[in-house]
């Protein structure tokens, strides 16, 4: 990471609990030619994956429905989230955990992927990038019931749902997951559903 026009002054350590929040302190050279001091607060949690699973034949997905505490304390009444299957590289490369993910969270064995696109999840405070892939799935695939892992504490509900109610509860608000909607909007037009 080198660029001339920011300098890395300070960098503080506020939170080792779960993931890493640092303090930064940094100049940056704005448009003007002015250097400027600034101060951010930047959560690091690694990179992810997420899959959008769909079944063309049969014009069906594969999501995902779970608890998440930060929707809850922002609003959402029930906390739960529907999702693509998604998780945290840890050292897997993004094909691997992928896949591993997968068969995790959703019970499905895939061997193939396609990338699609990365993307900053949220640029201003989390330096995650996120990963995104769509897979082909059939019942054959199917090898256990997935739901997560119990010592992660995971409790993910599978569904499999035709292609146009997942799409249409973007309309609806039911679905406010941002990789989700992504990778929706791709399948709709570039799956040809």
């Amino acid at each position: 990471m080198e660029n001339p026009n920011i300098k890395i002054q300070n960098t503080e350590l506020l939170s080792d609990n779960w993931y890493l929040l640092n303090k930064v302190t940094f100049d940056y050279l704005n448009r003007k030619g002015n250097w400027v001091t600034q101060k951010r607060e930047v959560y690091d949690r690694g990179n992810g994956a997420g899959i959008l699973l769909y079944n063309k034949e049969q014009k069906t997905i594969i999501l995902t429905r779970q608890f998440r505490l930060p929707s809850y304390l922002n609003g959402n009444p029930s906390g739960m989230m529907i999702e693509v299957c998604a998780g945290l590289l840890d050292a897997d490369h993004p094909e691997q955990c992928i896949i591993r993910e997968t068969e995790e969270e959703t019970g499905y064995r895939i061997t193939d992927v396609q990338k699609v696109m990365e993307t900053f999840v949220s640029p201003g405070a989390v330096t995650e990038i996120l990963h995104l892939f769509v897979g082909e799935y059939n019942t054959d695939m199917k090898v256990s019931e997935g739901g997560g892992l119990e010592h992660e504490q995971e409790e993910i509900e599978v569904l499999e749902w035709s292609f146009d109610k997942a799409y249409n509860m973007i309309v609806t608000g039911e679905i406010k997951d941002a990789k989700t909607i992504l990778l929706l909007q791709y399948a709709k037009i570039n799956l040809g559903f």
